[in-house]
């Protein structure tokens, strides 16, 4: 009987141990919820959205309450906000997915020639501008950034992305310093492996764990940013699809008469941040075998 244990304890893949760790904390499964509804919505909008989200009336549904027509209510134009909320998550997941995409690629990518080269003139340079930039807040870089570039959806990704980097370098770099040093990247070295084998094939394998974590908390801030400058009316000028920053923003003026406008953008704002910081912090203690 311990024999057999033993043997399904061996065939046990160390991938499905952490899914089996992350999938038993119940707040893990609630941000994999929340997620895959912010997901969906991104996704199969035209599908499930019971209104187009432009489509007003004016005339029959000017500031309507919650009620079984509209559910949660409409805006100063009639326009359904259920519809719009579905809708401005389009909004919200592409820019925070490519821009933490972007900035993972980049950070990455410098952190992994800083770490293994470091000490050198490149290492220098790269990590002064790394030290400039995070000494001002994300949110102010960014305003200064799309102020240069003007307000677009592309601008806003690659403003977003231009200041995640340098603290994804920052994280990965400190992962080569400590991975360059262990014992199979010198036989790789001693064999003959170039310094990209080395690097990619032997570093960026092993510190891929503190990335992934990394990233799905990002995505949270991402979308806070996002959200905060659109409301300022930095983020995207495209008038046929709604953001949920922008919606706070035009709701402004009617809080105390129609005070069902903020709440609900703010609320899709709130439980998406709070669905990926939980889904970040499953992943983190999944992966990370020294917290079992």
């Amino acid at each position: 009987m311990t024999d057999v244990t033993t043997l399904t304890n061996q065939r046990r893949s160390p991938f499905g141990d952490a899914m089996r760790r992350m999938f038993s904390n119940p707040l893990t499964i609630l941000g994999a919820m929340l997620v895959a509804i912010a997901l969906a919505c991104a996704l199969f909008a035209p599908w499930i959205s019971p209104y187009p989200a432009n489509a007003g009336d004016l005339k029959h549904f000017y500031l309507k309450p919650p009620s079984i027509e509209h559910v949660l209510g409409t805006d100063d134009l009639g326009r359904d906000i259920l519809s719009r909320i579905i809708y401005g998550a389009q909004v919200s997941i592409k820019v925070s997915v490519l821009a933490e995409g972007i900035g993972l690629i980049v950070g990455t990518i410098l952190g992994l020639l800083t770490g293994f080269y470091s000490g050198s003139f490149f290492d220098s340079v790269i990590m002064r501008l790394v030290d400039i930039l995070m000494a001002f807040p994300l949110l102010i870089i960014a305003i200064a950034l799309i102020g240069v570039l003007g307000p677009s959806e592309t601008n806003l990704i690659i403003a977003l992305a231009l200041v995640i980097w340098p603290f994804v370098t920052r994280l990965v770099r400190s992962q080569a310093l400590s991975l360059r040093e262990v014992e199979y990247v010198s036989a790789a070295r001693t064999l003959g492996a170039t310094d990209l084998r080395i690097m990619f094939r032997h570093i960026l394998p092993n510190a891929i764990t503190p990335i992934v974590v990394y990233g799905t908390l990002g995505i949270a801030s991402v979308i806070l940013s996002e959200a905060a400058l659109s409301f300022l009316g930095l983020g995207t000028t495209e008038q046929t699809i709604p953001s949920w920053g922008k919606m706070l923003n035009e709701s402004r003026a009617f809080m105390r008469t129609a005070p069902w406008l903020p709440f609900w953008p703010g609320l899709a704002i709130l439980l998406t941040v709070v669905g990926f910081n939980l889904l970040g912090d499953g992943l983190r203690d999944a992966l990370d075998v020294r917290s079992q």
